[in-house]
């Protein structure tokens, strides 16, 4: 027994010093600590994955709006501008009798007047002339802007071709408005050939009808003055024969 006892002190000593260490390299597993700490790195990683989402949105929304304020590749100015210079030199080669209001009453004070009373009958002659050749002018000038107009279609053929397949093919709002507004715009021009060739007949018929009416006038004139001529012959012949 007296052995025994420091043997066994010893080694429960021994034990001691020995469990320490061990007890030191054991870890606790926490479940609760554990959970949070994944719930908190999930959460990261959404709020991450959102951000990239919204740098994506707005990155496809600047594309887009890049594309919306790209402009029209093709533009039919020109080729407008064109057309409508060569109707415009056609109602400026007007001739005789041309769009001007000054001249028009200049002319209806001469040449369409009344045939006066006192008036040659080289006058009346040389005023018929005048007025034939006005009205034959007026024709020949609304020939002419209905040819030139004509010759417009094609090119409205063309541009309109290929406005219709720029606007197609466009990629952004912008460049599809300007499609549309050249579009409006050869619209515009057509109206505005229209107008000038209604224009040129409207005054070629004016001119005839004044031409006719003014003949007619002088017509009476003249009968006029046979009439008064022959009433005068008569009368000296009745007084020459009395």
């Amino acid at each position: 027994m007296t052995r025994s006892g420091p043997w066994a002190a010893s080694l429960a000593l021994l034990a001691l010093l020995c469990a320490g260490p061990v007890r030191a390299q054991l870890v606790v597993f926490d479940p609760n600590n554990y959970a949070q700490n994944v719930l908190t790195a999930a959460r990261e990683l959404q709020q991450i994955n959102n951000q990239v989402l919204a740098l994506q949105n707005q990155a496809q929304m600047l594309i887009n709006q890049s594309r919306n304020l790209a402009r029209l590749p093709y533009s039919s100015l020109v080729q407008l501008q064109q057309s409508v210079q060569r109707t415009q030199d056609l109602l400026k080669q007007a001739q005789g009798l041309a769009y001007d209001v000054q001249q028009i009453d200049q002319a209806f004070k001469t040449n369409y007047a009344p045939a006066a009373t006192g008036a040659s009958a080289t006058d009346l002659v040389d005023n018929a002339r005048a007025r034939w050749q006005t009205s034959v002018a007026a024709l020949q000038d609304a020939l002419k802007l209905q040819a030139g107009v004509v010759g417009n279609l094609d090119t409205i053929k063309s541009q309109s071709a290929a406005l219709i397949a720029a606007s197609q093919s466009a990629d952004g709002a912008l460049a599809v408005t300007q499609a549309g507004n050249q579009i409006l715009a050869m619209q515009a021009q057509q109206l505005a050939d229209l107008t000038a060739v209604m224009a040129a007949q409207g005054r070629a018929q004016s001119l005839s009808m004044a031409e006719r009416a003014a003949a007619q006038d002088q017509a009476r004139e003249q009968l006029r003055r046979f009439l008064t001529f022959g009433q005068a012959d008569r009368s000296s012949n009745v007084r020459m024969f009395h």
